[in-house]
């Protein structure tokens, strides 16, 4: 319940910010946004595309956990996945706060899952991010970057959100979730892991065996013989 109750705080404060900053109001945001998505980045300091960028990194990285957790809830995950591209932690927290812990996967894996679950896409998303970091390091003028968060609301507000996003990843429940469904008990994996920025999860994404696909009936036998065995 902390956790949920501290996570719903978090999406009322930065709800709350955004809409004191209003971007959208500010000339400056519209022609920005235009030349991020039509890739016009020529101008542009090399930081704020490649911020643009992970911000759609990290809602795959939640995607990677919350769709295998979205079928035993009581609302599918994707809507929050796709508002989470355009909105970040603004839609992606309602699901993380409403959603019930669950620690099984009952079902088999479709064709979407069965990506989600493979270590091939954790791996590409971790050299994906390497390489934007390395290019925002190298090719980046921080100074600009600086003084454009001071001025530009828009470049604010998605440095805000990708911060918000690693905080967020250790406080939900989610990642514990998955690895008990994969039979891992390291805790001190969860903390290591957890704790490291972005890149922790990747590792994890890398790291983590393929969860098990156990259908209806396999889990209908199991209640039969736990049934017998109480009987007995």
């Amino acid at each position: 319940m902390n956790r949920k109750v501290t996570l719903f705080l978090i999406w009322v404060l930065f709800v709350s910010y955004t809409v004191w900053l209003a971007p959208l109001d500010r000339p400056d945001t519209l022609p920005l946004v235009q030349k991020l998505l039509t890739l016009q980045w020529g101008n542009l300091n090399p930081i704020i595309p490649v911020l643009f960028i992970l911000m759609g990194v990290w809602p795959m990285i939640y995607a990677c956990l919350m769709f295998f957790d979205g079928k035993m809830q009581k609302f599918m995950a994707w809507p929050y996945f796709i508002g989470s591209n355009g909105t970040g932690v603004i839609c992606l927290l309602p699901y993380l706060f409403l959603r019930d812990r669950n620690q099984e996967f009952t079902g088999q894996k479709d064709y979407l899952l069965r990506i989600l679950d493979k270590r091939s896409t954790g791996i590409a998303l971790l050299l994906s991010t390497i390489a934007l970091f390395a290019y925002g390091l190298i090719a980046g003028d921080w100074a600009d970057y600086f003084q454009q968060f001071q001025t530009t609301p828009f470049v604010q507000l998605i440095s805000i959100d990708f911060c918000l996003m690693c905080l967020v990843f250790p406080l939900t429940s989610l990642f514990d979730d998955d690895m008990a469904r994969r039979g891992i008990k390291d805790s001190q994996m969860f903390w290591v892991l957890a704790l490291v920025p972005l890149f922790g999860p990747l590792v994890y994404l890398c790291l983590r065996p393929p969860i098990p696909a156990i259908t209806l009936e396999t889990v209908e036998k199991l209640q039969m013989l736990s049934l017998t065995s109480a009987e007995l």
